[in-house]
């Protein structure tokens, strides 16, 4: 058993690793690359809103790392580097936030989905290990069966998310697209967007093993 855990917890440290050091090299890489429309991410932000038709989304600056879009207010948060900078960095980040605001406004279904399950995860992803480790100590197995079950949405959340997160990659490559954006800053953006959307495909790639394993000791 303890081998099995060792060999996991080693495996998902280096995915996490790995995700993080690449999503990193290419936020840098391109924060150093001006964008030639010399426009701020709150700037195309609010310009790619209005080429969708869309008028009822506020722009908020928010704190270090705090890149979103909230559907409750319906409002897009942007980083003082996101916000305020005109890097492609800045462009791909604002873009692919509105690109969430878009689906909202248009209803797409895994994002209906995908906020469906949030009330669940957010119990979930605090409750299970809780559950489990109970259910271990006092040998209940109804408790690590529920803390499995329990866990089995977190996963399920983080699998809705990856379509939904390509989707915003995609909208906010077709609109930098359509500005006539050059070519050689449309693939700068590709590769931010395509290095974010490794996070996510890492997390749940390692929610998945841990599913896995969770699973092999609950049948053993």
């Amino acid at each position: 058993m303890y081998d099995g855990y060792l060999l996991f917890v080693i495996t998902t440290l280096v995915i996490g690793l790995a995700a993080q050091a690449y999503v990193t090299g290419k936020l840098k890489k391109y924060s150093n690359v001006r964008a030639s429309n010399g426009l701020t991410g709150a700037q195309v932000a609010s310009q790619m809103l209005a080429y969708y038709g869309i008028s009822n989304v506020e722009i908020r600056r928010g704190g270090n790392g705090q890149d979103f879009f909230d559907p409750r207010s319906n409002s897009v948060t942007l980083s003082p580097e996101a916000y305020d900078a005109t890097s492609v960095t800045a462009l791909a980040t604002a873009c692919h936030e509105v690109g969430h605001a878009c689906q909202y406004a248009t209803g797409y279904t895994p994002m209906k989905i995908r906020g469906a399950i949030v009330p669940v995860a957010n119990v979930a992803s605090n409750a299970w290990i809780f559950l489990l480790l109970i259910g271990f100590v006092m040998n209940l197995a109804g408790l690590v069966t529920a803390a499995i079950i329990m866990y089995a949405a977190v996963v399920l959340f983080q699998i809705v998310t990856l379509p939904v997160e390509f989707n915003a990659s995609r909208r906010a490559m077709a609109y930098m697209g359509s500005i006539g954006l050059p070519d050689q800053e449309r693939k700068g953006a590709f590769d931010v967007l395509r290095a974010c959307a490794f996070t996510y495909v890492a997390a749940a790639l390692v929610s998945i093993l841990q599913l896995l394993w969770l699973l092999g000791q609950n049948r053993n």
